[in-house]
């Protein structure tokens, strides 16, 4: 069996402060990094900028600390105001899309999760009904451009994802050359139909949401414990599509999603697929 490819969250969030150059560059020097993962969502202005969180001091502490040293809506702040901000106490300060793509080399390549266009109506994790899904692919379709934009100066390899059904639909008429990847949020069979409704080369399911594997039993991302009902893998391979498969935080997780034969790991922390393959 194949070693999963290795994507670092983030930047490989457990190690370094998430979705900086620097956390972006380091993770990309480890020969184990295939992808880097990566957030986006507009600054006031529609600049795309690197960040996860709606707020700048994050929607939720990390470890007791705010996600950074401002406050306020990434998409009501400035860009300078927003590029000013450092992340979880450190020098390291929230990137636009540009900077980071510039700071890392060609041959690794990148997952633009695509958070936000702008709004806190988002429609997450949802199969839209087909009145409304023309509403929504506007609705992102500036952020996404813009986006694009930036990203067609990188010559690495690139993966769009989203919860969003509207930012795939937005990238399937700007970009159709992209591939591009359902996020799946609590529900895979809405995942799934995303997925097919717009030719997506991948999926990706969070880690309890994998048939087989251990992790099942443990609740997570909207799903509760339980053998789940879909066997996503049998499914998207069918399908021709791959499976990247989020988010395994130490080296147990990561070699019982290896065991699936998935075909990606998002990883918090280097080194998760070199330990568990030695074992």
């Amino acid at each position: 069996m194949d070693s999963p490819a290795v994507i670092a969250h983030r930047g490989y969030a457990g190690v370094a402060p998430e979705n900086t150059v620097a956390a972006a560059a380091n993770a990309a020097t480890n020969d184990e990094t295939t992808m880097l993962e990566i957030d986006v969502q507009p600054a006031a202005c529609g600049t795309p900028v690197v960040i996860h969180d709606e707020r700048l001091e994050g929607d939720r502490t990390r470890d007791g600390r705010p996600l950074t040293d401002a406050t306020g809506l990434v998409r009501e702040t400035s860009l300078e105001e927003i590029r000013a901000a450092r992340v979880l106490g450190t020098e390291e300060t929230v990137p636009t899309l540009a900077e980071l793509l510039e700071a890392i080399p060609e041959t690794v390549g990148v997952n633009v999760e695509l958070k936000n266009p702008g709004t806190a109506d988002l429609r997450f994790g949802e199969s839209l009904p087909v009145e409304d899904r023309d509403d929504r692919r506007e609705v992102w379709t500036p952020f996404v451009e813009r986006v694009i934009e930036t990203c067609d100066a990188f010559d690495g390899e690139l993966l769009f994802s989203s919860f969003c059904e509207g930012a795939l639909a937005a990238l399937r008429e700007i970009a159709p050359r992209y591939a591009a990847a359902t996020l799946v949020w609590d529900d895979l069979e809405a995942g799934l139909e995303i997925a097919r409704r717009y030719d997506c080369e991948a999926i990706h399911p969070p880690r309890n949401a994998i048939s087989g594997a251990p992790l099942a039993d443990t609740e997570y991302a909207g799903f509760g414990a339980g053998e789940p009902e879909i066997d996503i893998i049998e499914e998207a391979r069918a399908e021709g599509r791959t499976v990247n498969v989020w988010t395994a935080e130490n080296w147990h997780q990561f070699e019982a999603l290896a065991a699936t034969g998935v075909d990606g790991i998002v990883a918090d922390y280097p080194g998760l697929g070199t330990y568990a393959s030695d074992q």
